[in-house]
């Protein structure tokens, strides 16, 4: 429990440092999003328009007083109303997140199908036809950009073949080629660490003192060797799904997928600042969140670690 608080304790840190940073950028970064609000090219609005809406959404007022009162919306779950749609802030970035969810899940699910077999295999049979196959698909994986093979597949499959869509959503042929590019990329990574890791764990005495004592070889793979192996893989995957959600920004936009990248870009395009404050901290959380949960998760992977925890506390 005493792990928990200071894990908790750091976060709170952590957000009211973000929340600041993030605020003290958007206001100094180029452009007037009052401009964009009235349209300044319509002819009708005049300057005194302008202050008129400059001074009734608190620009006028010092930066540490517009921080204050944004701080204390934001204790009472108020993020502020975009300045496009006018519409609550939370309610923007909730109404893009089951999109964003589902993109994450999907290509998730495609790299482990691909990394965990692929790697474990490739540890399994070192030095086989396998071994090298998978070798190969790593480098390859690696050396080309997510968004290079996304064209790809709109050339391929939407373009020439013309079986999926290329761009929006409504079926689950939609999520197939934004989530395939982004599994593809991710599986990569983890074909060539989990091999790794499982090369090292099968040199480790205790699985050489499990084959003494008789345990069947796939009992020793599963409950021992892959049991070891899955920390540092387990690491990067706290960083991958963190930068799913809040790096999809690129295959968001590539396919057209309304998700909360999508958003966020049109958001920086119109200067809504809101919006993209609101999805900086939301992005903040989540990924702090993930990385609370993969550092809990050690002590039950690796009993080492859950001891030298007992004895600390």
């Amino acid at each position: 429990m005493r792990i928990i608080a200071k894990r908790f304790s750091e976060l709170i840190i952590f957000m009211f440092f973000l929340s600041f940073i993030s605020f003290l950028f958007m206001k100094l970064s180029p452009g007037d999003p009052v401009r964009y609000i009235l349209n300044v090219n319509d002819v009708a609005i005049s300057d005194e328009q302008i202050e008129e809406l400059r001074e009734e959404l608190g620009f006028n007022s010092p930066i540490y007083i517009q921080y204050w009162n944004w701080l204390k919306r934001f204790f009472q779950l108020d993020l502020g109303y975009s300045y496009m749609s006018n519409q609550p802030v939370v309610t923007e970035l909730m109404s893009k997140l089951p999109d964003t969810l589902l993109l994450t899940g999907a290509s998730l699910l495609i790299m482990t199908l691909i990394a965990m077999p692929l790697g474990s295999l490739s540890a399994i049979y070192k030095d086989k036809w396998i071994d090298h196959i998978s070798r190969i698909f790593a480098l390859f994986g690696a050396a080309v950009p997510s968004f290079w093979l996304g064209l790809l597949f709109i050339q391929l499959f939407s373009v020439e073949l013309k079986i999926l869509p290329s761009m929006g959503k409504g079926t689950i042929q939609h999520i197939i080629l934004p989530s395939l590019t982004l599994g593809l990329a991710m599986s990569a990574v983890y074909v060539r660490l989990l091999r790794s890791s499982l090369l090292e764990s099968f040199c480790q005495d205790f699985i050489r003192s499990a084959t003494a004592r008789g345990l069947s070889p796939g009992r020793i793979f599963l409950f021992h060797a892959l049991r070891h192996s899955l920390i540092p893989v387990l690491t990067v995957f706290g960083v991958s799904l963190g930068s799913l959600l809040g790096g999809t920004v690129i295959i968001e936009v590539l396919f057209a997928y309304p998700g909360m990248g999508k958003l966020v870009v049109d958001a920086i395009v119109k200067r809504d600042y809101p919006i993209i404050q609101g999805y900086i901290l939301i992005m903040g959380l989540s990924v702090s969140i993930i990385n609370i949960l993969v550092d809990l998760s050690y002590r039950y992977l690796n009993p080492e670690i859950r001891l030298m925890g007992v004895e600390r506390e």
